[in-house]
């Protein structure tokens, strides 16, 4: 399973790794994030259109599908997507986001 993600003016890791099964975090830097803006993971499977998967603007936020969870730091400089038990056809581009 690999996970490709873009920087932007937040920053995400470029590249992750996971074996299918094998819990991932896909981290996001967003230290300029405003008062009323909220955090967006998507995703884009190959030769797919982007599909939202959480937002939230503090806290956290349980997923179905993929199986997983989006927590915001307490600061809101920084959250992540993790993904509990990722199959194969969960690698994609995963994007972060604010707005």
């Amino acid at each position: 399973l690999a996970v490709t993600a873009v920087r932007a003016q937040i920053q995400q890791e470029p590249w992750l790794q996971t074996t299918e099964g094998t819990s991932i975090n896909i981290k996001c830097s967003h230290p300029n994030i405003r008062t009323g803006d909220f955090i967006h993971f998507y995703r884009q499977l190959p030769g797919r259109s982007p599909q939202l998967l959480a937002v939230t603007a503090r806290g956290s936020k349980d997923m179905r599908s993929p199986e997983g969870r989006l927590s915001v730091s307490a600061n809101r400089q920084s959250s992540a997507l993790y993904l509990s038990r990722p199959r194969r056809g969960d690698a994609a581009v995963y994007y972060c986001a604010l707005g």
